[in-house]
């Protein structure tokens, strides 16, 4: 309460003016003149809601956030039930789910350290490789050898 009396008395507008605002996040840029009567405020608002953003790619950016944490959560239920229930559903669920987190945390770090049209091209095509030679190898490992569960219960027993 006391932030807003303090508030309200910089801005001279009052404690109700501030409630019934339409942008609260609202900062002075400019105090006011002399005259205590007339005070000019400038505000800066920043602006929280999604209409003001493109509309499709802030959906697409908003879904591939939610995908993200699904499949972050979906690897920490595969956990335990690849320790309850050892087998090839959850062998190649689990392949699936390690290869695109990791390809995805890859290209978080690529978009945050790579800079320049061809050197972006070039990471992006190496993060897929590299995404497509991971799954292949875990499907091939899941197929051919014991798999992915009973490889770690294998690590775990000795």
């Amino acid at each position: 309460m006391a932030a807003i009396v303090r508030i309200s008395s910089v801005c001279h507008r009052g404690v109700k003016l501030l409630f019934y605002r339409s942008a609260l996040l609202a900062r002075p840029l400019v105090g006011q003149q002399k005259d205590q009567d007339l005070s000019y405020l400038l505000t800066a608002r920043i602006h929280g809601s999604s209409s003001l953003c493109a509309g499709s790619v802030s959906k697409a950016a908003s879904l591939h956030w939610t995908g993200e944490r699904v499949v972050s959560v979906l690897l920490l239920a595969m956990g335990p039930a690849a320790y309850l229930f050892p087998g090839p559903a959850i062998d190649y669920s689990l392949a699936a789910a390690l290869t695109l987190h990791g390809h995805w945390g890859i290209g978080q770090v690529l978009t945050d350290y790579v800079h320049g049209e061809p050197k972006i091209k070039m990471a992006n095509a190496g993060l897929f490789l590299l995404s497509t030679v991971t799954f292949a190898g875990l499907c091939y490992f899941n197929y051919n050898d014991v798999g992915i569960c009973k490889a770690v219960a294998l690590l775990w027993s000795k």
